[in-house]
């Protein structure tokens, strides 16, 4: 497991856009974290660093959004899902499988078992300190090993 402290919302973002350049088509990141964790944060962060130009927000009402910059970016929101079989109805299983893009999944633990079979799980968690978070980094599989070797060797504080 790898632990990043950042200290600002600032940081957070900063970290989120210097991911982008580890990434590969394919990638699946599962994100959890608590309501006002910085998910959404993060996730602006990482669409800035594919230079993303368009406006980036929570997908919770509308499930699902699409960004266009150096890669597509499929971002999901599973807050509001009550079944796992909504996730046909979003198309997620076909999203989560295209390899010319990165898939982000926001509340990854409410259908853990519709997950695919690899992805990077990062977790935000809220510290004492109101704008400090702590991102932890699993890896489930072996695709994204590499990734996960490197953020280990240069971003664990």
């Amino acid at each position: 497991m790898i632990k990043i402290k950042t200290n600002s919302p600032e940081e957070t973002f900063a970290f989120a856009k210097g991911l982008a350049d580890l990434l590969k088509n394919g990638v699946v990141l599962c994100l959890k974290g608590d309501l006002g964790a910085g998910k959404t944060l993060f996730v602006q962060g990482l669409a800035k660093g594919f230079q993303v130009e368009e406006e980036v927000t929570s997908p919770t009402f509308s499930l699902m959004n699409v960004y266009h910059g150096r890669r597509a970016i499929y971002h999901f929101d599973l807050y509001r899902l009550e079944s796992a079989e909504e996730l046909y109805d979003i198309g997620f299983y076909e999203y989560t499988t295209l390899e010319d893009s990165i898939v982000i999944i926001e509340w990854p633990d409410k259908f853990p078992e519709e997950l695919p079979e690899e992805y990077l799980w990062l977790e935000i968690t809220r510290t004492e300190n109101i704008d400090e978070r702590l991102i932890t980094i699993q890896l489930k599989g072996e695709s994204y090993r590499q990734i996960y070797e490197e953020l280990k060797q240069n971003c664990q504080f």
